[in-house]
C-alpha cells in the first residue's frame, strides 16, 4: 500500500478512457490497497485510478466515514431529481463550481473476490459515484458545466497552471 501522487490536468491520463479490468491479479489488488489509502485523507470524498495514473476501471470513495472501492462500475439508475452544489476535484485544484447530478445513484461492479456489488447513495455518495465513473470514462466534471461556466473556469485554471 502507499499514498499516491495525484494527476492534474492538463495530464492526458485524465482524459483517457479506462480499461476494464479483466483480471482480479495482484497488480489490481495492489491498486486497490493504494487507491484506498490514497482516498482516506480529509477533504477527498472518491478517487479514480487514472487518477494516480492507472488505466483500469477502479475507484475509491471516502464518504461519511466509510471508505470503499469498486471494480469495473457501471451507472444502472440515476433519478430524476437533480442536485446542483459546488463540485471540486483533486485532479482540479483550487476550482469549485455548481454541477448538476442526479440526487441518487446507483452502480454495480465487482468486489476483489470477483462477486457484482452494488454501491448506492444520495446526495454527496450519488455525486461521488457520478463524478469518479466520469473520470473512468476520460471525463472531468468542467465538462459538465455550463458553457459561460466551463469557459471562466477553463480561464480560471490557466492563470493556475
Amino acid at each position: 500500500m502507499a499514498m499516491r501522487e495525484i494527476r492534474v490536468i492538463p495530464d492526458p491520463v485524465l482524459r483517457t478512457p479506462c480499461d476494464e479490468i479483466t483480471t482480479i491479479d495482484d497488480r489490481v489488488r495492489s491498486l486497490v490497497a493504494d487507491l484506498v489509502e490514497t482516498v482516506d485523507y480529509e477533504g477527498r470524498a472518491g478517487l479514480a485510478a487514472n487518477q494516480i495514473g492507472v488505466n483500469l476501471r477502479a475507484f475509491s470513495w471516502n464518504i461519511e466515514d466509510e471508505i470503499g472501492y469498486i471494480l469495473n462500475p457501471k451507472i444502472v439508475e440515476l433519478s430524476d431529481e437533480i442536485q446542483d452544489g459546488d463540485e471540486g476535484c483533486l485532479s482540479v485544484p483550487g476550482l469549485w463550481y455548481p454541477t448538476r447530478r442526479a440526487w441518487y445513484a446507483r452502480v454495480v461492479g465487482m468486489d476483489l473476490d470477483g462477486n457484482e456489488i452494488t454501491v448506492e447513495g444520495t446526495e454527496l455518495m450519488a455525486r461521488c459515484l457520478q463524478h469518479e465513473t466520469d473520470h473512468l470514462d476520460g471525463m472531468l466534471y468542467l465538462d459538465r458545466l455550463d458553457r459561460a461556466v466551463r469557459k471562466k473556469a477553463m480561464r480560471e485554471m490557466r492563470a493556475q497552471l
